[in-house]
Formats: structure tokens, C-alpha cells, sequence
């Protein structure tokens, strides 16, 4: 960019705590995150004029701005396709504030998914109006009615060409409880696992996905401050600059029940995603310091880094296995234990890790963090000092 001083960073975070039973509304999970972040940052949120959220989110912006006392918003907008939307808003986010059109832009996401609903559970209902895409049509009818039901779908394919073994996918989950149990934010605080403890945990989708494979159902709220750079210099914390924020929905693709593609192998928008931020940014994901990449199943994991390109097609589990991953790896992967381990607030809690890195405030700080790589499959994000 040729005005640094007018490029997106972001500048406040905040979070409730994650639990299994918040005792409180969604709305207000909302609003406390955003105040959170809004006190980290040190503005006003009187002054928020944009903001954004997932399209399933279930607390409205007018009621967010009147509990928060927002006086006027010029760019509002929900994004489509579950967890993905994660990093997908900071796209949004970049965009609003660099082309002046917003000051003060906020990203929330508030849920109760334990308590309120479970959306590991079989609870979606059919029907006209239903959310975006028509892909409930075609798994709910032929007994695919979980998100594990289509994840095992998706990567089964992938995970039988290369031999991938659940031990394989067990030292993933082993690794983000390691990172979890010494961050005493994360739900699994103190509490580790072993690849025995995840290989006598039950099958949820055998042959592939144990419960220990598959993220938590957690309530929390997570929200992010973002603005430019001339006026981040006068607030209170470390920016964290976006230098290169892309998205890519392809052809045919669906919110997660991707395994009516003709590829099952090759993860196609993580890959376009990563041509992208070559040009807008000339920085690789394997290039960054921190990668956090969204872990709704291990499987994920493993697709995704050959997608942003980490490794070759097939050599992902080897990757994770020669301890690439580690807080003192090449790569390491979620220090904050990510969604399996820390929480799960569709992705957002990733991303307030990530400015953490940047911060160098994190609970499992890794050494000499410049860049830090957040991933959601269909969006790809690279923050830096």
C-alpha cells in the first residue's frame, strides 16, 4: 500500500469467558466482548460506525447499538457459511476502514452453544428462507445431519489416499490440548490429553472422526476493534496491522458439505486464497510466525495446510508430525489451544490470539512473533507489527 498511514489494523480485543453455561443473553455476551474491546483499544464506543457479524448470529444490530449507544453506522453486513466468516470479516473490516468509509469499525460474534442450542446436534430444520445455501437439502434427507457427518464426508477421500490414520489425526488434538492446558483462558486449562486418551474416546463418525477430533460447543463473545493506522498511533495498544486480508467462495462450493466436488483432495479456495494474499501483501502463509488456522475437526488441519501451502498435497500429517507445530516449531500452530482446546466461538478466539502474538502478551508466547497467519478455509488473513 503507498499510504501506510491509511492501512486496517487492528487495535482492540475482547472476550467474555468461554463456557458451558453462561447465564446470560447473546446480546449481552455481544455487548460485553465489544465493550471489552473497546476499553483495550481506549475508544469510545459511541464512535463505533461500522460493524459486522455471521449471518448466524442471533443478536441484531439495533439492538447492539442501542445497548452500546452507537449514534450512527455507515457499513453494516452478515457473512454466509458458518465458521468460515471468521476471517472473511476482517476482509470487510479492511476494506471499510481504508477506503474511509468507516473510522471505528467492530466484528462480533456472541453464542450459547451449549446452553441455548447444540450445534453438534441434529437440530437444523428445512425449509424455504433457510440460511444461504441449499446444502441442508441434500444431506438432511439422506441421513448426513451433523457437522461431523460432513466433515467425515468431505475429508474421508483425502484421508484414505494418504494413508491418514486417527493416531495420525490424535497427535493434532494432543497438541492443541498441550497449548490449552498451559493458557488459563482456555476451557481445557490444566487439562491435557494423551494419543491413548484420544484413541479410547468414543467414535463419533467412525472410521474417521473420534470425539476427541472435533471442536467444543462453547458460549462466549469475542469482538475486534479495527481502524487505520493515522489513528491507531493515538490509541492505547499495539496495532496489529492487516497487511493482507482475502476470500475466495469458488464454483459449487458449499458451507462444509463439500464432498459433492469432483476434488476431494485438493483444498481449492485455501489455495486461491493463498495466490491472492502473494499479490496483495507478498507474503506466504508459511512465511508467517504463528499460524492459526481454523479446527472445527483435525481434518481440517491437515487440509488446510497443504491449501495455504505449508507442505506438499499428501504431506500434511508428516508435517505435524515432525513438530513443525510446536510452540517451538517452523509453524506453530494455535498457542492458545485453538477451538478444540480453548474454545469455540466460530473462529473468533483464533483471531484474538493471533493480535496477541503480534502483542506479545499471549499466555504461550512464541519468540519473536512479526507475522502471524489466520486461516478459515475460504479466507486467509496475515497480520504483522
Amino acid at each position: 500500500m503507498a499510504d501506510s498511514s491509511r492501512q486496517a489494523a487492528i487495535v482492540g480485543i475482547g472476550q467474555t469467558e468461554f463456557s458451558k453455561n453462561s447465564g446470560r443473553s447473546e446480546q449481552q455476551l455481544a455487548v460485553e466482548a465489544i465493550l471489552a474491546a473497546c476499553q483495550d483499544a481506549g475508544v469510545d464506543p459511541h464512535d463505533i460506525d461500522g460493524m459486522t457479524t455471521f449471518s448466524l448470529d442471533n443478536s441484531d444490530e439495533i439492538d447492539v447499538m442501542r445497548s452500546l449507544g452507537c449514534r450512527d453506522i455507515n457499513y453494516t453486513t452478515r457473512l454466509p457459511q458458518g465458521g468460515a466468516a471468521s476471517v472473511t470479516t476482517l476482509v470487510h473490516a479492511k476494506n471499510a476502514v481504508e477506503s474511509g468509509m468507516c473510522d471505528t469499525f467492530v466484528i462480533w460474534r456472541a453464542m450459547n452453544e451449549r446452553s441455548q442450542y447444540r450445534f453438534g446436534q441434529p437440530a437444523m430444520s428445512i425449509s424455504p428462507d433457510a440460511h444461504s445455501s441449499t446444502f441442508l437439502e441434500w444431506c438432511f434427507p439422506f441421513g448426513a445431519q451433523t457437522p461431523a457427518a460432513w466433515e467425515a464426508l468431505s475429508c474421508g477421500p483425502y484421508l484414505d489416499k494418504f494413508g491418514v490414520t486417527s493416531e495420525d489425526l490424535g497427535r493434532i488434538a494432543v497438541l492443541m490440548r498441550k497449548h490449552a492446558a498451559t493458557n488459563p483462558a482456555s476451557w481445557f486449562y490444566e487439562k491435557p490429553i494423551t494419543l491413548d486418551d484420544h484413541q479410547n474416546s468414543r467414535w463419533i463418525v467412525e472410521p474417521w472422526l473420534r470425539l476427541l477430533d472435533c471442536c467444543q460447543e462453547s458460549d462466549g463473545g469475542v469482538a475486534l476493534v479495527i481502524t487505520r493506522m493515522d489513528r491507531a498511533k493515538d490509541l492505547k495498544q499495539k496495532p496489529a496491522r492487516i497487511l493482507g486480508a482475502e476470500y475466495s467462495m469458488m464454483f459449487n462450493h458449499e458451507i462444509i458439505s463439500d464432498f459433492y466436488q469432483g476434488d476431494l483432495i485438493h483444498y481449492d479456495t485455501a489455495e486461491r486464497v493463498t495466490e491472492k494474499l502473494r499479490v496483495s501483501c507478498d507474503v506466504a502463509p508459511k512465511d508467517t510466525n504463528v499460524a492459526m488456522i481454523y479446527d472445527n475437526f483435525t481434518p481440517q488441519i491437515l487440509r488446510q495446510l497443504e491449501g495455504f501451502g505449508y507442505c506438499g498435497i499428501g504431506e500434511a500429517k508428516d508435517y505435524v508430525n515432525d513438530g513443525h507445530m510446536e510452540l517451538d516449531g517452523k509453524s506453530p500452530l494455535s498457542p492458545n489451544g485453538g477451538l478444540m482446546g480453548e474454545g469455540y466461538i466460530h473462529g473468533m478466539n483464533n483471531i484474538t490470539e493471533g493480535v496477541r502474538q503480534i502483542r506479545g502478551t499471549a499466555a504461550n508466547q512464541v519468540k519473536d512473533v512479526e507475522t502471524v497467519f489466520l486461516a478459515s478455509g475460504v479466507a486467509g488473513a496475515i497480520i504483522g507489527q
